[in-house]
């Protein structure tokens, strides 16, 4: 995943010019039609059956990367959310700063009824 413009800048202000950043309390992971971007200039999915999901629990870092440790699984949709091609990660349930983002290896078409999950380890983020 690529992280964002946002989380570019704080990281750099943070480390390099004692600027302080208030880590996020929770990340939520957002579903995208079109790639955001380091910008955050994406589609993200607007229906009335979808919110972005919590990950409260991430793996201890290795050599800089780490994935979620368990299922991430969306409310079932009630309409279809189209395709989703990318996926992003929030400091919010609801606006807020992109963090990161990175594209699908396969897209999914969300239709009616389905139930969008992102299995245990395969939301990986590395640092690099």
């Amino acid at each position: 995943m690529a992280m964002s413009d946002y989380l570019e800048d704080e990281l750099v202000n943070h480390v390099l010019r004692n600027t302080a950043f208030t880590s996020p309390t929770n990340v939520y992971v957002a579903l995208f039609t079109t790639d955001p971007t380091d910008a955050d200039t994406g589609t993200e999915v607007a229906t009335a059956s979808y919110a972005r999901e919590v990950v409260t629990d991430f793996s201890a870092p290795s050599d800089g990367a780490t994935s979620n440790g368990s299922e991430i699984a969306f409310t079932q949709a009630t309409e279809s959310w189209g395709t989703i091609s990318h996926i992003g990660i929030y400091d919010a349930n609801t606006t807020g700063n992109l963090l990161f983002h990175g594209s699908l290896s396969v897209s999914k078409a969300v239709d009616t009824n389905d139930t969008f999950k992102i299995a245990l380890g395969d939301l990986d983020i590395t640092l690099s």
